[in-house]
């Protein structure tokens, strides 16, 4: 059995936390540089172009790549032979979700304090007092087989959250169904989320599976899906979604979104849940293993 201690947590989460607002991910970038070299629209051409020349200022500045730098979603792959432990004193008996929670919230805490980044979370949704470090964090563990922790940080802004959907769909519905319920959300959402987009997908499971699908698929979305029925949904829904006209920042043109990505789950034999997350152009997550 491992012991990790929580000072390496809090340290990894807090230094994910700045880099992932303010270095963008590589595969955004190309994909905005592949698709600004085919936009037919100037004024889409033109934004795709800002868009680029902002993430370079972001890294040379050492700055937030967008002033909305989200609610932070962290996924957690625990080591079933890994054991958290108290940093201060001899290691104790301390529940380890618990404890692993207190240190992630720790992280996020420093990470947006000493990166200076925007507090936006707020304590009751009703209430709305600001917590004023942007705590908590929406954590989801998965338990897996060795004694690493990998941790992946993905701040949220919610111009593009606010824009997701889930519907529960009946099997009849099939593929069709599932198609034009993913570019109907996209078509809803308009040009609020900050186009060009990638879209996330969760098909199966329960309704909260299927959402929670869809939050992992933006972490994976130029990964290459290996079962070719999928891999066929998601390009036919590439290019729906691009047929729509929506365009970078809205300008129109032939890029509104920049991939699609589609993970499944089994389910019940009389459901067909479906749930779709959009993320923005910067579409932030980075990742570290301990």
């Amino acid at each position: 059995m491992r012991e990790i201690p929580t000072t390496k947590i809090i340290q990894t989460v807090a230094e994910l936390c700045i880099k992932a607002n303010i270095h963008a991910d590589p595969g955004i970038c190309s994909a905005i540089k592949q698709a600004r070299c085919k936009e037919t629209s100037t004024l889409a051409k033109s934004a795709m172009g800002v868009i680029l020349e902002n993430m370079d200022v972001a890294k040379a500045e050492n700055m937030p790549i967008c002033q909305d730098t989200g609610m932070v979603v962290v996924f957690v792959d625990m080591g079933e032979d890994v054991r958290v432990v108290a940093s201060c004193g001899p290691a104790q008996e301390v529940k380890p979700k618990s404890l692993i929670n207190l240190a992630i919230n720790e992280g996020v805490r420093r990470g947006y304090r000493d990166g200076y980044l925007r507090a936006s979370v707020v304590h009751d949704p009703i209430s709305r007092k600001n917590t004023g470090d942007n705590t908590p964090a929406v954590i989801h563990y998965n338990i897996v087989s060795g004694d690493n922790i990998k941790i992946t940080v993905m701040p949220k802004g919610f111009g593009s959250e606010n824009k997701g959907g889930i519907k529960m769909l009946t099997p009849s519905s099939g593929l069709a169904g599932v198609e034009d319920f993913v570019v109907d959300v996209v078509r809803q959402a308009g040009p609020d989320p900050c186009p060009p987009i990638v879209v996330g997908v969760g098909v199966g499971g329960t309704m909260e599976k299927a959402a929670l699908l869809s939050k992992e698929a933006l972490a994976q979305m130029f990964e290459k899906n290996t079962d070719p029925v999928w891999a066929g949904v998601e390009s036919r829904l590439l290019e729906k979604i691009n047929a729509l006209g929506i365009g970078a920042a809205g300008f129109k043109g032939n890029t509104t979104a920049l991939g699609v990505r589609v993970l499944t789950y089994a389910t019940h034999i009389a459901g067909l849940p479906v749930a779709v997350n959009i993320g923005c152009h910067v579409s932030r997550h980075m990742s570290a293993v301990i």
